[in-house]
């Protein structure tokens, strides 16, 4: 007798990370609850870590029998934890289809910023950045950016019950406005009083200068914003950040000029590498002070961090300070970030992940600025 194997009709659980506040109620509606019971959920998640439905106890029995039918809470699998000798600390996290990300901690002080991947890689190929050497894969839900936060908190306060997660930093691996509307949902959740409660001053995304979604991003969020410069010409940006070809220089400026209209006191900031004989010369500085005179904005310089198959090396310490004090003596608040996590891997620019690349750019030969 023949055996027939029915293919399971049953719908999927949803998950319930991928949900802002807004969608957890409007979920919670269409199941004929009240909203108020979406907020609940919302605040067990995500204010007190709580993910087992049995525990939240100020629903009724019923409501945890359907979140049990209907719903999961979808983690993030911890592979590799770790530290680094000046305290950084760096998770690759395995997703369910098998490729990982990374995601980084980094205490300074009373500060502790996690850096936060958006993509599985990245589609741009900024000759800088491993990420982008190692090609890209997909985008993140809105599950897998908030579950990189929801699982560092634990991890961190596991080792140091005082450990907080101050700032977040859209900065990890993928340029996040490729991936605009789970990065705006995870965002919205990183906001909420009833989640996270981070200011608007601290949760920060850093952009290539996609000019189209950056428009909308003023709109559409409160965050903060960073761009990454790099160059203060467009034949230079255009070799080091390829996506400037398609929005230029003055296209990205008179963004940048509009993005905090509404709220004149903020300012953009520029992240510029710091590249030897590439990008740091005294000539650089001065079209870079020229370039953003008219721009309300802060710069950082990083000193560029290795990586395999990198030909790029760092500038001196003297040239930064020299590049430094070009900017400062025009008025510029001007920043050299402190390199943290280089031991491990962790440092700004160096995120590979381990996933697979359907770019096919992880195979071919990189051409670099030869200094």
């Amino acid at each position: 007798m023949e055996t027939t194997i029915l293919n399971d009709m049953r719908p999927r659980p949803v998950n319930l990370f991928d949900f802002n506040k807004q969608a957890m109620q409007d979920y919670f509606i269409s199941l004929g609850d009240k909203a108020f019971r979406g907020t609940q959920v919302f605040q067990w998640l995500h204010q007190h870590g709580v993910t087992d439905f049995e525990k939240m106890t100020n629903l009724s029995k019923q409501s945890r029998l359907e979140l049990q039918k209907r719903a999961d809470v979808k983690l993030l699998d911890p592979i590799v934890d770790k530290t680094s000798v000046d305290g950084t600390r760096k998770w690759l996290f395995r997703l369910d289809d098998g490729n990982s990300i990374e995601t980084v901690f980094i205490p300074e002080g009373d500060r502790g910023t996690l850096c936060v991947s958006s993509q599985v890689g990245c589609a741009l190929n900024c000759s800088f950045c491993s990420t982008g050497a190692m090609g890209f894969n997909r985008n993140l839900s809105t599950g897998e950016i908030i579950a990189q936060v929801w699982l560092a908190r634990k991890l961190l306060t596991e080792v140091n019950p005082e450990s907080k997660i101050t700032n977040v930093v859209m900065m990890g691996m993928g340029e996040p406005l490729l991936n605009y509307d789970n990065v705006i949902s995870a965002m919205d959740i990183m906001m909420d009083d009833n989640a996270y409660g981070l200011s608007k001053y601290r949760v920060t995304l850093s952009t290539s200068g996609v000019v189209p979604k950056m428009l909308e991003l003023s709109e559409d969020s409160a965050c903060s914003l960073a761009v990454s410069l790099h160059a203060p010409t467009d034949e230079l940006r255009t070799q080091l950040v390829p996506i400037n070809k398609k929005y230029p220089i003055a296209l990205l400026m008179d963004t940048c000029k509009q993005f905090f209209a509404k709220e004149p006191r903020r300012k953009v900031t520029f992240e510029y590498t710091m590249i030897k004989g590439v990008n740091d010369s005294d000539e650089c500085a001065h079209q870079l002070k020229r370039l953003l005179k008219d721009v309300p904005c802060k710069i950082n310089l990083i000193p560029f961090n290795p990586f395999e198959k990198s030909n790029y090396q760092c500038s001196s310490w003297k040239r930064i300070m020299a590049f430094q004090k070009i900017l400062v003596d025009a008025g510029f608040n001007t920043l050299v970030r402190k390199t943290r996590g280089q031991d491990i891997d962790a440092a700004c620019g160096q995120l590979m992940g381990n996933f697979i690349d359907r770019t096919r750019r992880s195979t071919m030969e990189r051409k670099e600025i030869t200094p």
